[in-house]
């Protein structure tokens, strides 16, 4: 699952819902949380089914955040929304393995219910309170359906007692934190989003800064978001040709029975050549779901 950019849209705006087909972003995330008034709820869980048929064929993955667990209300919207063009649902305040497993057990009841296989509907808890990003490493490796997990540095800062800026020094050690986590269980890492729409290049310097950390993508809250975002986390051609050279560079040095091999002055170790290995896959997924487009 390919997420440099995960859209929010509100569930119940159905212009929005419009909208968002003809966009390009990588996942498509339907909120049922913080955008949905209370008394709203649960109308929303049926816009959110209906939202999902309607982008039944749209080029992207499709995610609904519910309600946390803690709110009393993730079990209706679990049931509500499980469907086979359902491709996973974001679990905000995620804090503890137990809470992912409850999740689990929401789907897998949801997916008997609608006719899908287990393991159908894959899960995303976001890391936003202290607790959560503490406990990261555990919540990552929590089972098999959680192919990411999401930073939330605006709860964090809250619930942290720090001050949010734009520079981001504040949620630096969480921001590694996860990562490191994430990519110990081997899945996806998805950062924080940029809250000020007016500053496309406060947006354009964190998303690379991501990026530099290790962060697989980013999410959006507008689709003026999605083209920065989408450069930031997608391999530049020269990135491309200097990591070609290295890989090949290397491989001629393994048949040449050589241990050691130096390109353009700088030894190319093992790391090095697994850094160029990797942005060369990653730069292949890219352009294969250009194609798809």
């Amino acid at each position: 699952m390919l997420l440099r950019s995960l859209l929010f849209v509100p569930a119940n705006r159905e212009r929005f819902v419009a909208k968002v087909a003809t966009l390009r972003p990588d996942a498509v995330i339907l909120d049922l949380e913080d955008s949905i008034p209370a008394d709203q709820k649960e109308a929303a869980r049926s816009q959110a089914r209906a939202a999902l048929a309607h982008l039944a064929e749209a080029p992207f993955s499709r995610l609904i955040r519910v309600n946390s667990l803690a709110s009393g209300l993730a079990r209706a919207d679990i049931r509500a929304v499980a469907c086979p063009h359902l491709d996973g649902i974001v679990l905000p305040k995620a804090e503890s393995a137990e809470q992912l497993r409850e999740a689990n057990m929401l789907l897998a009841q949801a997916e008997a219910r609608a006719g899908l296989s287990l393991g159908h509907v894959r899960l995303i808890p976001i890391l936003e309170t202290v607790r959560g990003v503490l406990r990261a490493e555990a919540l990552a490796a929590a089972g098999p359906r959680i192919v990411a997990v999401v930073f939330g540095a605006e709860d964090y800062t809250l619930d942290v007692g720090g001050i949010r800026t734009r520079e981001g020094l504040e949620v630096l050690y969480a921001r590694a934190h996860v990562v490191a986590a994430a990519r110990a269980a081997r899945v996806a890492v998805i950062d924080t989003p940029w809250t000020d729409l007016a500053d496309q290049d406060g947006l354009w310097q964190e998303a690379r800064l991501a990026r530099q950390l290790g962060f697989s993508g980013k999410l959006c809250i507008h689709p003026s978001q999605i083209e920065p975002i989408h450069r930031a986390f997608t391999p530049t051609a020269e990135e491309v040709e200097a990591a070609r050279r290295v890989v090949e560079t290397a491989d001629e040095a393994a048949r040449q029975g050589r241990g050691s091999v130096a390109l353009d002055g700088r030894m190319l170790d093992a790391p090095i050549v697994g850094q160029a290995r990797r942005l060369l896959a990653q730069a292949e997924a890219i352009g294969r779901r250009d194609e798809a487009r």
